[in-house]
């Protein structure tokens, strides 16, 4: 009786030695990105471009972060919302198994579980409250001086669901951008021998390619985030905290779009 041969465990070997794992890592890093955030930087440049070759100046012209795919129709456009919103975080998914298959612990390797939750909520929190101060204001004076589209969070109809949904993407975003752009990256680059500052600005520039979208100020801005955000998590050794920082500051720039636009004078609208 013929038996079929059983097959050889490749998880230990994977690459073949220090510069095989290596190849694997860059080829990782750059399948994960081209699938995320990458591909967002390259899309936003494609979108500034567009803003720039329009008639009209930079602050004249909107970009709608949370709008509605289904206008009329709340049911299939919540249907829609919650597809988009599902559908972003299976690249985490992929670091999670790319990680795991490393040999890691999954996520928990890069800070981000439940072990410290009070710890990295406070941190977080004071994150949050740092930069969206600042950030409001840097992004208030380059719209001003013509750096920047109209900014509009929000764009979603007035349904039961509107801040559930909001709530909900300011998560999806802040699991994505810092898993991703910030630990994972951070992790990669480090195993590909990319010196700390090499890395640091690799890490800034993309977070800040991918918000290019708004102008040269949401670039500007968040490169400046970006850095921070860095020092913060090299620090701390946890990404949990900046994933509460990010999820806190797009809660509150959703929420707080929705309820103040038209209302008070300082907030721009289109």
């Amino acid at each position: 009786m013929r038996t079929e041969p059983e097959p050889e465990a490749v998880v230990g070997e994977l690459g073949g030695g220090p510069d095989g794992r290596r190849a694997v890592w860059r080829t990782e890093t750059v399948l994960v990105l081209a699938l995320s955030l990458g591909a967002s930087g390259v899309s936003a440049l494609i979108s500034f471009i567009g803003s720039l070759t329009k008639p009209g100046g930079l602050k004249d012209q909107a970009a709608t972060l949370n709008g509605s795919y289904a206008p009329g129709r709340p049911w299939l456009d919540l249907a829609w919302q919650l597809f988009g919103i599902a559908s972003a975080l299976v690249p985490v998914l992929l670091v999670a198994h790319l990680l795991t298959r490393e040999g890691a612990p999954g996520l928990k390797v890069l800070g981000f579980d439940r072990t410290r939750p009070l710890w990295d909520l406070g941190r977080g929190a004071l994150v949050a409250a740092g930069i969206g101060s600042a950030g409001l204001a840097f992004y208030l004076a380059a719209r001003a001086t013509g750096f920047n589209l109209t900014v509009v969070p929000e764009a979603l109809p007035d349904v039961w669901w509107k801040f559930p949904v909001l709530i909900l993407s300011a998560v999806q975003n802040s699991v994505v951008e810092e898993v991703i752009v910030l630990a994972y990256l951070l992790r990669r680059l480090g195993q590909l021998g990319w010196s700390p500052m090499a890395a640091l600005v690799a890490s800034s520039v993309l977070r800040g390619s991918y918000h290019l979208y708004q102008g040269i100020g949401g670039f500007i801005g968040n490169v400046v985030m970006g850095a921070v955000f860095v020092l913060a998590y090299r620090r701390w050794g946890r990404v949990g905290p900046l994933v509460v920082a990010h999820a806190l500051l797009d809660i509150v720039a959703f929420g707080g779009y929705a309820l103040l636009a038209g209302k008070v004078g300082w907030l721009p609208t289109p």
